[in-house]
């Protein structure tokens, strides 16, 4: 959910902010092509490297700018903490195997005080990654609402930022 909120709310308003339409367009081509083509398999190999490489060089400031926003949300967030979530981020976002997907989680593994990422299996595929943050390995319903409360008031922050750049450069 949090690599979202950055692939998908704040890297989309960045660049579209940045360079208008045609940066919002130019943003989500590049994500959905790392989305359909940017795995590491033989067939995806040569083409696919070039998009993923791409979506990470397009996402470098929106990941860091998203890992901020849920600091921030999490003041607003009961049971979460915006300076834990801010610690967890600097040390442990260099632990994921994406250059900017870590930023995002690891603000909100802080912020939630769960231990997110980490040894996880897709259908018969083990992943041995590392874990984020300090807490629970195990989220259960209340850490799914806190997180999709604290979801919300990222998304509502964000858009507060932009609207506040915004209105500071059309005066």
């Amino acid at each position: 959910m949090f690599e979202n909120f950055s692939d998908g709310v704040a890297a989309p308003a960045f660049w579209y902010v940045v360079f208008g339409l045609p940066g919002l367009l130019a943003y989500k081509t590049l994500n959905t092509l790392d989305s359909m083509i940017g795995h590491k398999t033989e067939r995806y190999k040569a083409f696919g490297m070039a998009a993923a490489k791409l979506d990470d060089v397009a996402n470098w400031i929106p990941a860091r700018l998203s890992a901020l926003l849920i600091s921030a949300a999490a003041a607003f967030t009961p049971g979460c903490s915006a300076r834990r979530a801010l610690h967890t981020a600097l040390r442990d976002a260099k632990k994921h195997a994406s250059p900017n997907a870590g930023w995002p989680e690891a603000a909100a593994a802080g912020a939630l005080n769960l231990a997110l990422a980490g040894p996880r299996s897709y259908g018969k595929d083990l992943v041995d990654d590392h874990w984020m943050g300090d807490g629970r390995a195990r989220a259960d319903t209340p850490d799914i609402r806190r997180g999709l409360y604290l979801f919300s008031i990222a998304c509502l922050l964000h858009l507060v930022l932009w609207a506040v750049i915004g209105f500071l450069m059309a005066g």
